[in-house]
């Protein structure tokens, strides 16, 4: 099995990229769930988060110079902030780090604060954590996740491929195929990041990671504008683990993609509900400004979350750039997608940058930028067709049809306002080719 993942690794990529940002994916296995007939449904995701914490506490009562479980306790912090979607806790989690450290320097816990580093949008910082911890144990798998993460995100493309690499190495677990898979869906090989997670799915036995496994099946599968296929692995994700939002974020887009908006915001208003983060409360303003709705409340509640997160020790100017597109401050929002790309050079951030550049008439300038996005995730139906937007205001009908066939190609469904807008444009060059 190694040695199939560095087939698939080198022959099919050129460098790996960053699973998801601030994802702390693997950082400690979840261990399999054994059930017996009869048995009590296991525990929410966040209830298990909670029950460990409370164990790490009872132990520390006992033992407060334990480093490993001060450690065990911090990363318990970063993870039940990611679930609960709660930056509150952040400073408790490097609180415990801290400790940790205090008591004896450690890789677990230079791990865990490299995490929250990554957590918090600092990749630099999380770089250090990650770099200092190989240097105590060259063989932390945990600390090549995060490294890679940190590198990037940081433009570090080669230094990511290497990391990753290591990961597959030492633990060709979840987290290492995750990540795979996903450098893969970026350079567009849909199939093969297809097969790395049926790899990882037909390999897991918690709940948790098979409603994962399902969820990210489900976007390559919508990635490819396989709609069906998203919704069977949404619909068997969500019966393997009913708490799993993602998985309901997934089945909104799925929905609001086949026309059905009124389920779709259902699903969009659960999600904002119970993990009230910028971009579940920026989707639902989404959905609802669609719907011909005031998506006011939920851009203030949006603005809101943001605010809390960086007052946890946040740096996310890309989310501040998006509020302000909603909003229609095309000004602010190229400060903020500026000061974030200088930060970052990540796909997402080119392609913010280069709409709040032509939202604000600046098209020259934003061409650059959206041509950067294309190259680095090629299978992005987004970013083609914010590129043949620029292209047809810049009068490069030529380049604009070539990218708007390729929206076409890739995924028609991409966007429930976007798809028909772009299908429309294709359908007026062709006319008058």
């Amino acid at each position: 099995m190694r040695h199939h993942l560095r087939i698939v690794s080198i022959v099919s990529v050129t460098a790996l990229a960053v699973f998801a940002a601030g994802a702390i994916l693997g950082l400690r296995e979840t261990p399999p769930v054994v059930r017996t007939a009869g048995a009590a449904p296991a525990a929410a995701p966040a209830d298990r988060q909670a029950q460990a914490i409370a164990r790490a506490q009872d132990r520390l009562r006992e033992l407060p110079r334990d480093h490993q479980t001060w450690a065990a306790l911090g990363v318990a912090y970063v993870e039940r902030a990611r679930i609960t979607a709660d930056p509150s806790l952040y400073p408790r989690a490097e609180g415990a780090l801290e400790r940790s450290l205090a008591v004896r320097d450690n890789p677990d816990a230079l791990v865990g604060l490299g995490a929250l580093a990554n957590a918090r949008h600092d990749f630099a910082a999380a770089r250090i954590y990650a770099t200092r911890a190989l240097r105590t144990n060259a063989y932390d798998a945990n600390a090549f996740g995060v490294l890679a993460d940190a590198l990037t995100q940081l433009g570090d493309r080669a230094g990511a491929t290497a990391a990753i690499q290591k990961m597959l190495d030492l633990r060709p677990g979840l987290a290492a195929y995750a990540r795979a898979s996903y450098d893969l869906e970026l350079r567009g090989s849909l199939d093969r990041a297809s097969s790395l997670m049926e790899q990882a799915l037909a390999a897991a036995a918690d709940p948790a990671d098979i409603a994962f496994c399902r969820g990210q099946l489900a976007d390559l599968a919508f990635s490819r504008g396989d709609l069906a296929g998203a919704s069977a692995h949404l619909d068997a994700g969500l019966a393997a683990e009913p708490h799993y939002q993602p998985l309901l974020r997934g089945r909104a887009r799925v929905l609001a993609a086949r026309g059905l908006l009124a389920p779709a915001l259902a699903d969009a208003a659960k999600v904002a509900a119970r993990t009230p983060t910028p971009d579940t409360l920026l989707e639902y303003a989404q959905l609802l400004r669609l719907a011909g709705q005031d998506p006011s409340r939920q851009l203030d509640l949006a603005d809101a979350a943001h605010r809390v997160f960086q007052a946890n020790g946040g740096r996310d100017d890309l989310t501040g750039a998006q509020l302000a597109l909603a909003r229609g401050d095309q000004a602010t929002a190229v400060r903020l997608a500026r000061a974030e790309f200088a930060r970052r050079p990540f796909p997402d951030v080119a392609d913010a940058l280069a709409q709040a550049l032509h939202q604000s008439g600046q098209d020259k300038a934003a061409l650059g930028y959206a041509r950067r996005a294309v190259a680095a995730a090629p299978s992005s139906a987004a970013y083609t067709w914010h590129l043949a937007q620029i292209s047809l205001t810049l009068g490069d009908r030529s380049s604009a049809l070539v990218q708007l066939r390729r929206t076409r190609s890739l995924n028609p469904h991409f966007s429930p306002a976007d798809g028909p807008t772009a299908a429309r444009a294709l359908a007026a060059l062709e006319a008058h080719r």
